[in-house]
């Protein structure tokens, strides 16, 4: 099964599942529920923490919730914050997720020094859900922007093209069918 945020970020050959960790974790719950499929493929755009250029084209296995507030030491967690379905020893890209999207240069280093490479809002959940269902899961995404000041401004000007590019990379790979 291959899924997407939604809104303005929809492919044709993806099922749209919400934006954010919580629509796409109540909607992608409905569609398990309903039909397991065997692998849950998300794609998606992504912003950059530093290491990852514009227009790359990232596959993860691992996803995160690290929030703003857990850099600044004012806040913490009693879940488990890191989901993956890497079944090998292989280094992966970590996906941050958050319902906020981050727009401060001093905060993308302190992320990219945690070892996070990039940040999608419904990764996460994405992940979190597969593990649930017991469903072996990742993630294909394209860097838009690099997650500073310009964060917004950069993944308007840049999203027609990531999604383009997604969707060749995945038609390449034999993924999509469109």
């Amino acid at each position: 099964m291959i899924v997407c945020a939604g809104n303005n970020e929809t492919f044709d050959f993806a099922l749209p599942i919400g934006v954010g960790l919580v629509e796409s974790a109540m909607n992608l719950t409905r569609l398990c529920l309903f039909d397991k499929p065997e692998f849950i493929l998300f794609v998606g755009s992504a912003g950059s923490y530093g290491k990852h250029a514009i227009f790359e084209i990232i596959e993860s296995k691992t996803a995160a919730n690290i929030e703003l507030g857990f850099l600044s030491q004012s806040a913490y967690t009693p879940i488990d914050n890191v989901v993956s379905s890497q079944t090998q020893n292989v280094k992966d890209v970590m996906v941050n997720s958050s319902n906020y999207i981050t727009t401060s240069g001093n905060a993308m280093k302190q992320f990219q020094n945690l070892g996070l490479g990039i940040e999608n809002m419904e990764f996460f959940s994405v992940m979190r859900v597969a593990q649930e269902f017991n469903i072996p899961a990742g993630g294909v995404f394209c860097v838009t922007n690099y997650c500073d000041t310009n964060a917004h401004r950069d993944f308007i000007a840049n999203h027609d093209q990531a999604k383009a590019l997604l969707a060749e990379h995945l038609k390449k790979r034999s993924v999509s069918h469109g």
